[in-house]
């Protein structure tokens, strides 16, 4: 595995959501983030079929731009009773002429299990995968997941995306019910963020 040794990485997103969760968790190891959305740099089309996929777009895409390493991050929730939908497409179902809705999102994600007679528990996952990329071409993926289930109505003011409809398993509160902390602590990005670490050891 290659290492990560500078003290500045390029996050690969214009999600200010995603860029705090990022960001908190590579502090500990003295890495100042800074996202793509400063640098000035478009949002790729996001082709691929997978997460690693539209990851290594945006990674890519962003290293030979600036020169810089990259992370990026693709992520989203796989409704079992939906056959794992939205999965890839989870922004793509929140997209409005004016924005991404979130709520509209979740909303058509229960309606269509209301819709299907989904049984209960209307079980679910998130799924994270992070890939870090180098000018040169090089990358390391690393992929996370938490499972859980989706429940409703929404819960919660924390947090950002699914995170009011999907309680993780073990707790009986949602991600938007948590503390940033502990939902840092279990996400499916605390996950892949678990083995992206090791290109960090500054030992």
């Amino acid at each position: 595995m290659r290492r990560f040794a500078g003290d500045r990485l390029l996050v690969a997103t214009h999600n200010k959501g995603k860029l705090e969760e990022i960001a908190a968790l590579l502090s500990p190891y003295g890495i100042h983030c800074i996202s793509a959305a400063e640098m000035g740099l478009p949002e790729p089309a996001e082709t691929e079929t997978t997460f690693v996929g539209n990851a290594r777009i945006k990674a890519h895409a962003a290293a030979r731009a600036t020169g810089l390493p990259a992370l990026a991050d693709d992520s989203g929730i796989e409704v079992d009773g939906l056959a794992g939908a939205p999965g890839v497409h989870t922004a793509d179902w929140a997209e409005t002429p004016h924005g991404r809705d979130f709520v509209l999102a979740m909303t058509r994600t229960w309606n269509e299990l209301e819709k299907v007679r989904a049984p209960h528990p209307r079980t679910a996952r998130f799924r994270a995968t992070m890939v870090l990329a180098w000018p040169d071409g090089h990358d390391e993926v690393f992929e996370g997941k938490v499972e859980g289930q989706v429940v409703w109505p929404m819960r919660g003011r924390q947090g950002h995306g699914y995170d009011p409809m999907f309680e993780p398993a073990g707790h009986t509160i949602t991600f938007a019910e948590m503390d940033a902390a502990h939902k840092n602590r279990i996400s499916h990005r605390a996950d892949a963020f678990g083995k992206l670490v090791a290109c960090f050891d500054r030992t």
